[in-house]
């Protein structure tokens, strides 16, 4: 299967630092792949070189064949990658629905005029955009919750909601940046199956960064080991579980916390 996105030989230096170097990954259509590794090993500077936070140094991006190196972040979201963040980044003071309709703004086309004037075509868009969020939040079981603040959901939910914009884009690949952070058991667990509903409903790609290994090694296909800036393994959960280099570097950390 073609991958829907390809990067091959990344890399970039901050100054005299190299951050990370030849990173490469393929990932084909509704695959969950984990990318793990101690903190500071260039993790969530892969996304940011994804999404285009930072240009990188040296390497290649593709998504469905398109170069997206030198596209602007909000292009980027254009051609199918969103992302969340490992703090979250929603609009606190507006409501839930809102927060989901910022993100379908490539696809609103009226004008401010018709906007101010609250003219028949900006209604006709704006009862679009609304049935599309609520479908959103219902497969989030979020529907009665479109008319609260955003700040008033409790933190999982909270996290959901930034999942639901990010799907609004109508993304190809999706990239979530320590989703568990901050979660309860119960919560994390919840998480997990939020993650495979995602995937199956839809039919997007995921890559996650993910210090909970009872989530990396529940739901990913595939993962990748950073350390360094430098991967030192990919496989299987199970070869990743075995893999001494990845147990020394990292998992026997974990296990000692």
């Amino acid at each position: 299967m073609t991958p829907v996105l390809n990067v091959s030989n990344l890399g970039i230096n901050f100054g005299g630092l190299q951050a990370l170097d030849d990173f490469n990954i393929q990932v084909k259509n509704r695959e969950i792949v984990g990318l793990i590794g101690p903190n500071g090993a260039g993790k969530t500077t892969v996304f940011n070189l994804l999404t285009n936070v930072y240009p990188p140094s040296r390497g290649g991006i593709t998504l469905t064949g398109q170069n997206t190196l030198g596209k602007a972040t909000h292009e980027i979201t254009k051609y199918g990658i969103a992302r969340t963040f490992q703090n979250i980044r929603l609009f606190k003071s507006l409501s839930v629905i809102d927060n989901v309709k910022i993100a379908l703004h490539n696809s609103m086309n009226y004008s401010l005029l018709q906007a101010v004037l609250r003219l028949p075509s900006y209604w006709k868009q704006e009862a679009a955009a609304t049935e599309v969020c609520m479908k959103l939040l219902a497969v989030f079981n979020m529907e009665e919750l479109a008319d609260a603040t955003a700040a008033s959901l409790p933190y999982g939910a909270q996290r959901r909601l930034e999942i639901v914009r990010a799907l609004a884009t109508n993304p190809k690949v999706l990239l979530l940046d320590e989703p568990a952070a901050g979660m309860n058991p119960s919560e994390t667990a919840e998480l997990m199956h939020t993650i495979h509903d995602v995937r199956d409903k839809f039919d997007v790609a995921i890559v996650l960064i993910e210090h909970d290994m009872s989530i990396v090694m529940g739901i990913c296909e595939r993962i990748l080991v950073l350390n360094y800036g430098l991967i030192i393994a990919q496989g299987t959960p199970e070869e990743i579980r075995n893999n001494i280099l990845v147990v020394e570097a990292y998992l026997g950390q974990q296990r000692g916390e």
